[in-house]
């Protein structure tokens, strides 16, 4: 998981369909301050996945030892979840005027005050393009006019600014990437689009604002054309590695950038937690979750994954990471006017108490210990001779699998209730 957790909060008060409440997050991960800031942006556009699970992993598995590196993931949030280049048109388009009125007004307005902040000395946006770019044409796919496979630059240098050779940091980064493709055709080329003299729409970019403001900028453009996820995250991995090591930024890190590893870390969704008292792993939750307590308006509801988000339907809410829905929540209402935050379990024979919301692993057996006037309900539990299943030794065979949360069937639910008012849940998870 994520060393540094920035949760997401999102309270609702009634219907939500896709709107401009979700703001994006902003990472700083901080090492010795000898070496500029690098600010890498992923997800301006919301139909570019590998431009916004990369710095996903960049947030999960780099640390910084020596430079800076911030990092913002989920710039225009809202079309990420809606899988579009831009719910409220093309955000990057929109650096050079934008109405206040816009939906992306904000957005736009808070990501150019962190271009902007002067200890950052490189923008790197990243993207997903069609096509794979070539110098000459080749085919409809290999042609001048496609994005894909390389890196963009809107001229060769920025003078009398420190990395404003854009030309030769670019070049390098070429260099490094085509010495290991895991297809041939997967080469990096360096697409300069001459903004300033000749293409007026990217005059409305991120990257030139960049550059106007002396802040050399680069866009990363992975191919549409692959088509296996883990393969874009790696190329945008592997050239976010480059770019640190032309910078002079030193980074160690924890994984190996093989298809297995990053896939791995790509399905690791990390929780959801609701109103501080039940939690939910997205990682293996089965798709469906149904009679989960929650409150009727104002529920606070927490991921741990940059890219985790809620969109409520009609009497239920889809849980999305990034693009993809992986799970969906059916409420229960119920107040939640209950004092007590945990509950004392006997674990395989040793007492414990755990918090609302936890969820601790079991070998054998546990059991709930009494709390005066509160109800305790193993969610699936057969032995139903008493209307609170406290003092009761389970074990995984005295419930009925199909309750379970997770897909392996491990993990069940404790919800403990003071008369109508849901006070927690605590999952138990048999090894």
């Amino acid at each position: 998981m994520f060393k540094k957790i920035l949760f997401l909060i999102i309270f609702f008060t009634g219907s939500l369909a896709f709107s401009a409440e979700r703001d994006f997050s902003f990472f700083q991960k901080k090492g010795d301050p000898s070496v500029p800031t690098l600010l890498v942006i992923g997800g301006i556009h919301g139909d570019e996945p590998g431009g916004y699970f990369a710095p996903v992993l960049m947030l999960k598995h780099y640390e910084i030892t020596k430079g800076s590196v911030y990092i913002v993931p989920n710039l225009n949030f809202d079309s990420i979840v809606a899988n579009q280049r831009g719910k409220y048109g093309d955000m990057n388009r929109k650096f050079a005027s934008i109405e206040d009125k816009d939906p992306d007004f904000e957005h736009v307005k808070r990501i150019k005050e962190i271009i902007t902040l002067p200890e950052v000395a490189f923008v790197s946006n990243l993207h997903d393009g069609r096509g794979f770019y070539r110098h000459k044409w080749e085919s409809s796919i290999f042609n001048p006019s496609a994005w894909g496979q390389s890196y963009i630059i809107d001229q060769n240098k920025i003078e009398d600014v420190e990395f404003g050779n854009l030309d030769e940091i670019t070049g390098k980064m070429e260099s490094i990437l085509n010495k290991d493709l895991h297809e041939n055709h997967h080469s990096f080329s360096i697409k300069n689009t001459e903004t300033k003299d000749i293409d007026e729409s990217m005059q409305k970019s991120l990257t030139y604002f960049s550059i106007t403001n002396l802040k050399p900028a680069i866009a990363v453009e992975t191919s549409k054309n692959i088509t296996e996820l883990d393969l874009k995250v790696i190329y945008q991995l592997r050239s976010f590695e480059a770019l640190m090591q032309v910078m002079g930024i030193e980074y160690t890190k924890n994984i190996d950038l093989t298809r297995e590893a990053v896939q791995k870390s790509i399905d690791e969704y990390g929780t959801l937690k609701l109103n501080d008292r039940f939690t939910i792993n997205l990682s293996d939750v089965k798709f469906a979750t149904r009679y989960v307590p929650m409150k009727k308006s104002d529920n606070k509801i927490e991921f741990s994954h940059p890219l985790g988000s809620v969109v409520k339907r009609d009497n239920y809410y889809d849980i999305h990471i990034g693009h993809m829905r992986v799970a969906t929540v059916y409420p229960q209402y119920f107040d939640f006017n209950c004092e007590i935050k945990s509950a004392k379990l006997e674990i395989d024979g040793k007492k414990q108490e755990i918090n609302f919301g936890d969820i601790v692993e079991v070998e054998k057996n546990f059991k709930v210990l009494p709390q005066k006037g509160i109800r305790v309900n193993v969610i699936g539990f057969v032995g139903k001779d008493k209307k609170s299943q406290d003092n009761v030794v389970i074990e995984r065979s005295d419930i009925i699998e199909r309750f379970a949360m997770d897909k392996q069937n491990r993990t069940f639910r404790i919800e403990f209730y003071d008369g109508n008012n849901f006070c927690g849940m605590i999952g138990v998870k048999f090894k």
